[in-house]
């Protein structure tokens, strides 16, 4: 029975996690502007937001949050205000370069906790995310299953997504990729921005 659960948990797991949203373009972002190691410390950040997640649905919690519209608007702009915000700095932070290439050695690097809790609060906040875990846990997992497995499904879930964006950290983190994208110039933060400017529109007026 718990297999049966843990097989669709995992498929629709590999769906959403490989789906283009928040989290990939703040990975892109840090592997392209910093390096791997900021990626991999941004998957990491991205990871244990997935165990916050799974928390609250165990407690129940994010039922209380979609049972209740104020509350769950107010997760929505929160989530959307913080894109919005990143958005905006990107494209701000590309109007101070003058040249037109963006080169390794004017590349400040992010700080670990930096990126950790970017990548946290990106899917933490995320309520698409939220509604992804409350469907598996109130219509793929059974009420009979034991919090123990719940939370064995979560830290799969919590593994399996930073082993993924991991795995896209070393490859958008290598320097002949980074070398290209920056090629671009001052146009990646631009587009970067332009990016993370569309995804908090579409959560402020479609999640």
């Amino acid at each position: 029975m718990y297999w049966n659960e843990f097989f669709i948990i995992a498929i629709a797991h590999l769906f959403a996690v490989a789906s283009p949203g928040p989290d990939f373009a703040v990975v892109l972002k840090q592997c392209v502007i910093s390096g791997t190691r900021s990626g991999i410390w941004t998957s990491l950040g991205v990871a244990t937001a997935i165990l916050l997640h799974v928390t609250y649905c165990v407690l129940g919690v994010a039922l209380l949050l979609t049972q209740s519209p104020l509350l769950f608007l107010v997760v929505r702009y929160l989530a959307a205000t913080y894109l919005l915000y990143l958005g905006v700095a990107a494209i701000k932070e590309s109007l101070k370069i003058k040249s037109a290439e963006i080169e390794f050695a004017s590349i400040s690097v992010v700080k670990p906790a930096q990126a950790f809790y970017l990548g946290f609060l990106t899917n933490g906040l995320n309520p698409k995310a939220t509604l992804f875990f409350l469907s598996l846990f109130t219509v793929v997992i059974s009420p009979s299953t034991p919090a123990f497995v719940q939370a064995g499904y979560g830290l799969y879930l919590a593994v399996a997504t930073f082993v993924w964006f991991t795995m896209l950290s070393v490859v958008l983190g290598h320097e002949k990729f980074r070398s290209r994208i920056l090629k671009l110039g001052v146009w990646f933060e631009r587009i970067m921005g332009l990016i993370l400017i569309f995804l908090a529109v579409q959560i402020a007026l479609f999640a």
